[in-house]
């Protein structure tokens, strides 16, 4: 994981629409789209608009407007997915232990069947 923002990343890509995506969701600071590659029936990502490497660069330099609509991004991608009512999961994969991929700070909103566990007992 690199240790600054790489504007060639792959979200930065459908940021400036360079790149298709299938949109759920999207206003002034954040946009929320279909995973290519969804691990659930409903998979979406959201991510801000800003050029944040992680969780960690995010809560550090975002401002006040855009950690809100963010986090109020999450809660109307799960009603617009349908996912509200019956439960979803909300992951942001951060940094290598954290097995983060694209290096701009992303959500994984997930749900549309029963989860499991959060995280499995550590094998011995």
């Amino acid at each position: 994981m690199p240790n600054s923002y790489d504007p060639n990343n792959i979200f930065a890509r459908i940021l400036r629409g360079e790149l298709p995506c299938k949109k759920v969701y999207e206003d002034a600071h954040v946009l929320a789209f279909e995973d290519i590659r969804p691990l659930m029936p409903v998979h979406a990502l959201v991510i801000p608009k800003g050029a944040y490497l992680d969780m960690s660069d995010f809560s550090a330099r975002a401002s006040a407007d855009e950690i809100v609509a963010l986090t109020r991004a999450v809660g109307e991608v799960a009603r617009l997915t349908g996912v509200a009512a019956s439960g979803y999961r909300v992951i942001v994969n951060n940094g290598a232990d954290g097995h983060q991929e694209v290096s701009h700070l992303h959500l994984h909103v997930l749900g549309g069947r029963p989860i499991g566990r959060m995280v499995g007992a550590p094998k011995q």
